[in-house]
């Protein structure tokens, strides 16, 4: 019942939401081409949408590529910091350097490099998920509790089994929730390397509705856009479960 309840009030408010979109847009007179109705952009994306789904695919493998591979080796650096301190001491500050870089500075370089193929969205996205992975993990893997320690120093547990007795399982809640926020950003990341250099996908897509002042096609494929970031938030909730679940 309570879930029944929160899907409806989530219903509701996406539906007030909409209606205040168009209550705004009728009453204030706003011109098509800055603010279409809601109506005009469903009416678009339905008859757009050859053009919207060729464009959909290649982000859709950037942000799943790239959201993937950052997160992975985001991962497996936390892992090698949390038991080489000397090599945390040396290279953890530099990632926090690297992380200062805005976005819109590295993917000019990545495109100059590899040029405007699949690579440098695909690499981007891959940044944007890698450092907010990376703290949490470290995060996780360092919250045992002094008494876990001693326990595990009275039972002379070799490294390996504290790791996947104590540090990995109370990493797990740590890891999910940056999983969750990076699911989204990476979208972000993979439509930016789009707008530096590309003639397809749906970060190009919307560029080249907004010069052409195509407003309803520009609404319609930042809703493109965003389905994109909910496929994969939805994929991390219900591998969350599914994990937590079996570790448990």
């Amino acid at each position: 019942m309570p879930k029944a309840r929160n899907i409806l009030l989530t219903a509701c408010g996406g539906l007030s939401i909409v209606a205040l979109w168009y209550g705004a847009v009728v009453i204030l007179g706003v011109p098509e081409y800055i603010a279409p109705t809601p109506a005009r952009v469903v009416e678009i994306f339905i008859a757009e949408f050859p053009l919207i789904r060729e464009n959909y695919l290649p982000t859709f493998l950037e942000c799943i590529l790239g959201f993937t591979a950052g997160s992975a080796a985001a991962v497996l650096v936390a892992i090698v910091f949390v038991h080489f301190a000397t090599l945390r001491t040396a290279y953890f500050p530099i990632a926090v350097f690297a992380n200062t870089i805005p976005i819109l500075a590295i993917a000019p370089i990545l495109t100059l490099i590899f040029g405007i193929g699949f690579l440098p969205k695909a690499l981007i996205s891959a940044i944007v998920s890698f450092f907010p992975v990376l703290v949490n993990m470290l995060r996780g893997l360092e919250s045992l509790r002094e008494s876990e320690r001693e326990l595990m120093h009275v039972l002379s547990a070799t490294r390996w089994q504290i790791f996947t007795k104590v540090r990995l399982p109370r990493s797990l809640p740590y890891l999910f929730s940056a999983l969750r926020i990076v699911s989204t950003t990476s979208v972000i990341g993979a439509i930016v390397g789009e707008w530096i250099g590309s003639d397809l996908g749906l970060g190009a897509l919307i560029l080249q509705s907004a010069f052409n002042y195509r407003s309803a096609l520009l609404y319609a494929t930042i809703l493109a856009s965003s389905s994109l970031a909910l496929i994969q938030f939805g994929a991390v909730v219900l591998l969350e479960k599914w994990v937590i679940r079996w570790s448990g």
